[in-house]
């Protein structure tokens, strides 16, 4: 595990999404993260039982917005390897697309579900 200082870009996992951000402030098991770009977005449904739909509350999961700050535990911090942070807006189109493409390989019942959140969000996130 590395330590970073304040100022490092990281690519940090937050519950089941990926983001790229800046570190903040050093919180002994944790950094203060400010994001700034979506690596990859979080998965829809229930954490607990993936992959299921029934007797489940299927969650409808948003990505963390722009410089919105998250403490996130040091082990899920790692170096952003790359030279440019991604503008913001076309990390999160980005990362719905993919998350689409995901859901609509295979014709699951929770596929389904969480490609409805995900559309339904899109439509939150891009109006």
């Amino acid at each position: 595990m590395s330590e970073f200082q304040n100022g490092t870009i990281v690519k940090a996992h937050y519950k089941s999404g990926i983001y790229i951000g800046e570190v903040i402030e050093d919180r002994k098991q944790n950094y203060l993260v400010k994001i700034l770009a979506v690596d990859k977005h979080p998965m829809q449904g229930d954490l607990h039982n993936p992959g299921k739909t029934d007797d489940v509350f299927f969650h409808q999961r948003k990505a963390l917005s722009f410089q919105e700050k998250a403490n996130i535990h040091k082990k899920a911090v790692h170096l952003f390897e790359s030279k440019q942070v991604p503008d913001y807006d076309v990390s999160l189109k980005q990362s719905v697309e993919k998350l689409k493409q995901k859901l609509t390989r295979r014709e699951t019942n929770f596929n389904q579900h969480a490609l409805e959140q995900v559309k339904d969000l899109e439509n939150q996130y891009f109006r």
